[in-house]
């Protein structure tokens, strides 16, 4: 007899236990249906710690090994195949308590092959030699089992009774789970716990956009209409009922807007009390599900039937938009997200409690979102707050409506919030809630107070936007540490730290090692078009951090007592030594900010700044001190010397005597060009007014990351700041250019040569785009070409020497470009973590990457 074709269905995340008898196929079923990856095989692992698979005395450390195997697996969240006999129950608990351990489901497909079948296949296998017995055993194990699967915890149970039903098997497909919406994007409107206060709620949904109507009651319509806003979902996060004036209302709306496709719905505790009461179970009838019974008392039949099957329906979570998001009523921790298992929804419905009562007789409540790292935002909510707090990527938006707080709704992917207050005080809590009070530090800010070390020890691969990933090696790491802890700022302003940037390539003309020519050349082999050359100045790379008000420091930064800002170095010093000059300096800039009406213009109250801070001497007196000026003074002194000893000594005509007096008045003419080229960049600073800032990037803004707007934008708007206090303020001279416009690149070289002629440090190139893609990739996002004196300052004084720069022209960029890339890619990413609201410890995962990336072997005078 044809026996059909059959599919079987199993969940996509499961742990599947293959169970029958020696010689049941189940090797061979599990190889069709199954990828070789899926399969751990007890056999298999037999032979792995005992080079024979059918080595019995290696059992005990086979199934170890098939148990660790799976472990990892299940952790990773791909599916798993135990390839065993599996006929004991013994055998089959270990397997159950695996899949429950990590929170997926186990599946038993049982193939229970008649004994004389499974006889003549290990008859045709000599190294299966055991006796009868042995499968009558298995055999008899076998049968027994079948009737208690399902008591056992298997979830999903297949028993195929002959070959013929095994062969038959033509695929398994593999089921979602009904918590996995990854395909679903958004946008959303995520809304907190309604608890019954239906005018609230129905405010709520017209300020986002919803367009709500009530209808006469039609098939599944449940008497109201909704029209979203284009393209976005609504989310509940459970909740619905309970305490509030009008539950049944709330149930209708958030029902037709489920069934018409346009809003999802999690379960909340108190939606499940509902439903165990509107089953028929024993439960008590209080803590607000009095009033909900009250309620739908009014109601007939059809209704609170409808309402039964919707609460019964209801997922414990969603991931939704490929990972990213996930939501359920009182969060979820990281290793359940995704899975399916009486833990998970338990979780999902009450959080993580300690076993303990409080002094109000409520349960004691761990709060895992302390812990949480996950990659995945959760939005949740039943712990009500007075505000919607941050913490770890999670956020809880239960702000306490039917108490007297606010309805709270979260926009994804924008992170906006969107409120409306409470008409009135419905219900008082058991435990009070201060909805006037106004935390000085979010729970974000406060546990961003200790950070761990092990966060950024050991070799790191850091995960960037624009690059896969920058690995970080251990001894960087160490060197970097040193730093970080010794000499850092605050670590909650160390939110960026600028790339190192390339030089040129080597000059081809003779007398230059830098030169315009190849920088502009390398921006034309990457296809990039339009560049922007900036003149370089000769001062200390300094980021700023400047608030509005010390108010506004404290609300996004979660610093307090520091003032309205922070200006520090490129390696996360304090810049200045003197507070008092640096206040003076922070609050000229401040002003010069609301003067020049930017925190308006950029919709902000804080903004970070990439700057160039005159004059050097400022920040590199150790420098000037003990290194150029000792050479100077040194050399001076000796060559003076010597040339006045060979002066003399000329008359008396000694052959060779004139051309070593010329050599070394000209090694004296070139040590006078290296103190006058460092000299130029030094001047007293006494007061602010003897300070020159120069802006280049505006960094990040509330909400923003600059690093989408081309260069000249950012020129445009720091010239307004400049205008608002010239005195202190320098805006960057610079030209904008078609890089394969001969008369356009002639124009700007003339340029270079005339600044660098009169003693400048030279230029920097840039290309159009802030981030910019070219044939290769990624392209540098500066490159510098410095001119010929200030070189002197960085090679030494003999540097143009024809034997010196013949050999310094040999120098190699490959090891310089890769850091300034890297170091770029971390920065960005770094700013992008801080702006939307990542913990700290991400964003100084990337800053900490690129002081640790410093300690490369690098040449530093390139």
């Amino acid at each position: 007899m044809e026996t059909r074709s059959k599919e079987l269905k199993i969940p996509e995340l499961s742990l599947v236990t293959l169970i029958g008898v020696s010689g049941s196929g189940k090797s061979t079923f599990a190889r069709k249906h199954f990828k070789e990856t899926e399969i751990v095989s007890s056999d298999r692992c037999r032979a792995i710690v005992s080079d024979d698979e059918n080595k019995q005395e290696a059992t005990d450390d086979a199934f170890a090994l098939l148990h660790y195997i799976a472990a990892k697996r299940l952790k990773n969240g791909l599916l798993t195949v135990v390839d065993a006999t599996n006929v004991q129950p013994e055998s089959r608990a270990s397997l159950v308590r695996l899949a429950r351990e990590y929170h997926c489901i186990p599946v038993a497909i049982v193939l229970d092959v008649p004994e004389r079948v499974c006889e003549a296949r290990n008859a045709l296998r000599p190294d299966r030699n055991f006796g009868g017995h042995v499968l009558y055993q298995q055999r008899s194990q076998l049968k027994r089992s079948l009737r208690k699967l399902k008591d056992e915890g298997f979830r999903h149970i297949h028993v195929l009774k002959s070959t013929d039903e095994i062969d038959a098997i033509s695929h398994i497909a593999r089921e979602k789970l009904y918590n996995d919406r990854k395909e679903v994007g958004g946008p959303f409107d995520i809304i907190g716990d309604v608890h019954g206060c239906f005018d609230e709620l129905v405010e709520l949904l017209t300020k986002l956009g919803y367009v709500v109507t009530r209808v006469a009651v039609q098939h599944r319509n449940f008497g109201f209409q909704v029209i979203p806003p284009t393209g976005r979902t609504a989310v509940f996060l459970g909740d619905l009922v309970d305490r509030g004036p009008n539950s049944p209302d709330v149930l209708r709306l958030v029902m037709s807007m489920v069934h018409t496709g346009i809003a999802f719905c999690v379960p909340g505790n108190h939606d499940l009390k509902l439903h165990k009461y509107l089953q028929g179970k024993n439960i008590q009838v209080k803590h607000g599900l009095e009033k909900t019974v009250e309620q739908l008392a009014q109601e007939d039949d059809r209704f609170r039937s409808d309402v039964k099957e919707f609460l019964y329906d209801l997922v414990s979570h969603y991931v939704f938009d490929r990972g990213r998001l996930v939501v359920a009523h009182a969060g979820l921790k990281e290793e359940m997200q995704g899975r399916g298992s009486g833990a998970v929804r338990t979780f999902c419905l009450y959080g993580e409690t300690t076993g303990e009562i409080d002094e109000f007789g409520l349960p004691v409540r761990y709060n895992w979102a302390l812990e949480y790292r996950g990659k995945a935002m959760v939005v949740y909510g039943h712990t009500p707050v007075p505000e919607a707090q941050w913490l770890n990527r999670t956020i809880d938006i239960d702000t306490g409506c039917v108490f007297g707080g606010k309805l709270t709704a979260l926009r994804y992917p924008e992170e906006e919030l969107v409120s409306v207050q409470a008409k009135q005080v419905y219900e008082t809590p058991v435990r009070a809630i201060d909805f006037e009070l106004r935390q000085q530090l979010t729970h974000q800010q406060a546990q961003d107070d200790v950070l761990d070390i092990e966060d950024v020890t050991g070799k790191r691969i850091i995960a960037t936007r624009l690059r896969n990933g920058v690995t970080v090696k251990e001894e960087n790491s160490i060197a970097a540490l040193e730093v970080m802890s010794r000499f850092a700022i605050n670590p909650k302003w160390l939110i960026y730290l600028p790339p190192t940037m390339s030089p040129s390539e080597t000059s081809e003309l003779e007398a230059y090692l830098e030169h315009p020519l190849e920088a502009l050349r390398y921006f034309r082999s990457q296809g990039i078009k339009k560049v922007i050359c900036e003149e370089k100045h000769m001062g200390s790379r300094a980021v700023l951090i400047v608030g509005k008000d010390e108010e506004a420091i404290r609300n996004r930064f979660g610093v307090e007592h520091e003032g309205i800002g922070v200006c520090y170095t490129r390696t996360g010093r304090n810049f200045f030594s003197d507070t008092r000059l640096e206040q003076e300096f922070l609050l000229r800039v401040n002003q010069a900010l609301t003067t020049s009406g930017v925190w308006d213009t950029l919709n902000t109250d804080w903004i970070c700044l990439d700057a160039e801070l005159m004059p050097w001497s400022v920040k590199a007196q150790a420098l000037l001190k003990d290194q150029y000026a000792a050479v100077g003074t040194a050399a001076t002194a000796s060559l003076r010397n010597v040339v006045d000893v060979l002066g003399q000594t000329v008359s008396r005509n000694i052959d060779g005597i004139e051309q070593l007096l010329s050599k070394f008045q000209q090694k004296q003419d070139l040590i006078d060009d290296y103190k006058t080229s460092y000299r130029q960049y030094c001047w007293p600073v006494n007061a602010v007014d003897d300070l020159t800032l120069a802006p280049f990037h505006i960094l990040a803004t509330e909400g923003a990351v600059h690093t989408d707007k081309s260069h000249a934008w950012h020129m445009n708007t720091i010239q307004s700041i400049c205008d608002a206090d010239p005195a202190l303020f320098l805006a960057t001279p610079h030209k904008i250019i078609d890089v394969f416009d001969d008369a356009q690149v002639d124009e700007v070289v003339r340029w270079w040569t005339n600044l660098t002629e009169q003693g400048g440090e030279g230029m920097v190139i840039k290309p159009y785009d802030f981030i910019a893609v070219g044939k290769k990739g990624l392209v540098q996002p500066a490159i510098k070409c410095r001119g010929k004196e200030y070189l002197r300052i960085i090679y030494g004084p003999e540097y143009t020497e024809a034997e010196n720069l013949s050999r310094l022209k040999n120098r190699s960029l490959s090891s310089k470009r890769s850091l300034a890339l890297r170091e770029f890619a971390l920065g960005v990413e770094a700013l992008e973590r801080f702006v939307r609201k990542d913990p700290l410890r991400k964003v100084h995962e990337c800053v900490f990457g690129v002081l640790a990336l410093e300690s490369e072997e690098v040449d530093p005078r390139l």
